[in-house]
């Protein structure tokens, strides 16, 4: 009997709990046009219409990803995709990729803006004047918006912010942003900071940012080649412009570290603020004595914050062996994380490109119409916390000079002047007492501190030329 009376329990529980199921399952869910997709086997796949603005190189990456890939996407997530237009500077010149069925190009972005089929825009021109208009326009008349424009959003961040906001004013059909190709190409960075850590708390971002310069880095340390032949060679392989003063002077890899501190810290900061030092004074013997430290040169965009105040730069950086971007080499990018809960994350992959950048323009577009597109700057800055427009770091001091007693005296008695504590002196073998040099390498410090220091240095009559310091990270700041 009590055998019987533990079965029926049991039965009864399990079809309590089926009907508890069922009852959830069947609750209705508030949907919009683009929310997350239920279709079943055999249901019919909404269509979702594209305009292009640029049909360039990532442009036409990204009609070959959705030619190639139109199966898959539709078996999973029941959405096809049309591109009737795409808007190009040269309609007289051949493309490198199959034109979509039916599409059109035009030199005209309002053949895009004015179509009211078009439900999203994908701005892949580049530029910062035309682009804007397009992105401003499209928001405003309730497109959805794409971009891979990291300079934009750099120099535009809080009146696109703002734009997007304005577009979701009333409660209608969202509308929304999308820009995980404006910052390291192919690397899935921005999506990991607006959902996947927007509960953690980041105290550090840094990272290898800009390719062409990590190309120029690596060959130098692995080759000994100068500065303007791993220049002539980046040229070659496409890594660098026709102009690379964005790329070499650090001011690209600016533009996108301000973008990863307003997600990251919910901090605006004006890109001039923000200290920038590219390579070009970058020579074969900084590589030297980098090694005799276990360590490498190596461009970094760096933003820290103390819980108070956030401090940024991009310099080139010396990186010890121990650290994850030491053996980050050729073209590629990585991002280092440095938060409450995770920890140390760093992501790795290939910064520019065709197919990587066209890769991320997709993946937004599929966020986009499944509905679980994040806001694009949800990150709120904590009460208190602020930008300051100096850093802490151990620094890595070149001098050039001329031998004559004395020297070791005034660079100590300068150091001490500035409150700068010594690590060490280093010099190699001197092979030409014309171009004799040494290098200090401090205990953490003040950027402006040393800059006041080589300031000094530099007037000394054994000092031969300008003075070059970087960041190291051998010693912790």
């Amino acid at each position: 009997m009590a055998s019987y009376r533990l079965r029926c329990a049991a039965l009864l529980a399990l079809f309590a709990s089926t009907c508890h199921v069922s009852a959830v399952r069947s609750l209705p869910t508030r949907r919009s046009r683009f929310s997350r997709s239920s279709i079943r086997c055999g249901d019919k796949p909404s269509k979702v219409t594209i305009g292009l603005v640029g049909g360039g190189t990532v442009g036409g990456g990204i009609v070959e990803i959705l030619r190639s890939n139109k199966e898959a996407i539709r078996d999973s997530i029941g959405v096809e995709f049309d591109i009737p237009k795409i808007c190009v500077s040269d309609l007289s010149r051949e493309r490198d990729y199959e034109l979509p069925p039916g599409c059109q190009l035009t030199d005209k972005v309002d053949d895009v803006l004015g179509d009211a089929a078009i439900e999203v825009v994908i701005e892949v021109m580049g530029g910062t004047t035309l682009a804007k208009d397009v992105v401003l326009k499209a928001l405003a008349s309730g497109k959805h918006v794409v971009t891979a424009n990291k300079a934009l959003i750099a120099a535009n961040l809080p009146e696109i912010a703002a734009a997007v906001d304005k577009a979701n004013e009333g409660g209608g059909k969202p509308v929304h942003f999308g820009f995980e190709a404006a910052v390291c190409g192919g690397i899935p960075i921005i999506h990991v900071l607006q959902r996947d850590l927007l509960g953690d708390k980041i105290q550090e971002v840094q990272g290898i940012i800009n390719g062409c310069t990590n190309y120029m880095l690596s060959n130098m340390a692995q080759t000994g080649c100068s500065y303007t032949d791993c220049l002539k060679q980046a040229s070659e392989l496409g890594y660098a412009e026709a102009d690379p003063t964005l790329d070499v002077g650090g001011f690209d890899a600016r533009s996108k570290l301000k973008i990863l501190m307003e997600l990251a810290f919910g901090v605006s900061v004006d890109e001039e603020d923000i200290p920038v030092k590219g390579i070009t004074e970058v020579t074969s013997t900084d590589f030297e004595y980098a090694k005799m430290q276990g360590g490498t040169v190596k461009l970094l965009g760096v933003a820290r914050s103390d819980g108070t105040h956030i401090s940024a730069y991009v310099s080139p950086v010396l990186v010890p062996e121990s650290n994850q971007l030491y053996g980050i080499n050729g073209a590629t990018n990585a991002v280092q994380l440095i938060s409450a809960y995770l920890q140390e994350t760093v992501l790795v992959g290939q910064g520019a490109g065709r197919f990587p950048t066209a890769n991320s323009c997709v993946s937004d577009l599929l966020q986009i119409v499944q509905g679980i597109c994040p806001p694009p700057f949800p990150k709120v800055a904590p009460k208190g916390l602020s930008y300051k427009n100096d850093y802490e770091s151990a620094f890595y001091i070149r001098v050039q000079y001329r031998d004559q007693v004395g020297i070791t005296r005034d660079v100590g008695a300068v150091c001490e002047k500035y409150g700068i504590s010594i690590d060490s002196m280093l010099q190699n073998p001197v092979r030409n007492r014309k171009d004799a040099m040494f290098v200090i390498v401090t205990d953490p410090c003040l950027v402006s501190q040393v800059k006041l220091a080589v300031a000094e240095i530099e007037r000394f009559d054994w000092c031969k030329g300008n003075c070059f310091f970087m960041p190291s990270m051998t010693k912790s700041s």
